[in-house]
């Protein structure tokens, strides 16, 4: 006995998060309905003039633009930087260098510095002590 396997669906906003691009600005017939799995594969395999020109030129959701801008979403939240950003928008604030921008990559940075010293510590005590590790 042979069980037809279901095909697995997303919401085209979780389909959009896993492409990299702002829900809201993709097409209307990307929107109207759910997303297969298949879809969002061969979307990833063989990206379409659409997906291809947002992720180019936005408008970019806040991961990337936060990646892009090298801070953290939590920094674009103190920042007030709400909507999303095209890619025009990304490089002249990096042209710009905003004090907030400055402060928020350094704090990144230092973040980044911190998580590799704990990661560094709890390998080196596994190594140290490889039953109590």
């Amino acid at each position: 006995m042979t069980r037809q396997r279901s095909t697995q669906t997303m919401k085209p906003a979780t389909a959009a998060k896993k492409l990299g691009v702002h829900p809201d600005a993709t097409p209307e017939e990307f929107r109207a309905g759910p997303v297969s799995r298949e879809e969002l594969d061969a979307l990833q395999a063989d990206p379409p003039e659409w997906l291809r020109e947002l992720r180019r030129n936005g408008p970019h959701p806040r991961q990337v633009v936060a990646d892009r801008l090298g801070v953290s979403i939590s920094g674009l939240a103190r920042a007030e930087i709400t909507e999303p950003l095209t890619t025009a928008q990304i490089a002249a604030l990096k042209e710009e260098q905003p004090e907030w921008l400055r402060r928020e990559r350094s704090t990144r940075a230092e973040a980044q510095r911190e998580e590799a010293r704990l990661r560094a510590e709890r390998s080196g005590k596994r190594r140290a002590d490889p039953v109590g590790g």
